[in-house]
């Protein structure tokens, strides 16, 4: 990866944001730019999303569905 390197993350679900999030910091802590999240799925009742999203990242779900 190049510094400054825009990678976009794609993945199959969100639901808590950790795994996305851990994600984000090993490209940050690389030297590259979290462009955005792709997701298929989005549990939207739990709380993933909404965590990326108030850390100012970009996200977009092909899906959404409640998590319980």
């Amino acid at each position: 990866m190049s510094k400054g390197e825009k990678i976009l993350v794609i993945d199959d679900l969100i639901a808590t944001g950790g795994t996305a999030e851990a994600a984000a910091k090993l490209i940050e802590l690389s030297g590259g730019k979290v462009a955005g999240f792709i997701f298929v799925i989005n549990l939207f009742d739990l709380p993933g999303n909404n965590l990326l999203k108030k850390k100012g990242y970009k996200t977009t779900s092909l899906i959404e569905f409640p998590g319980h």
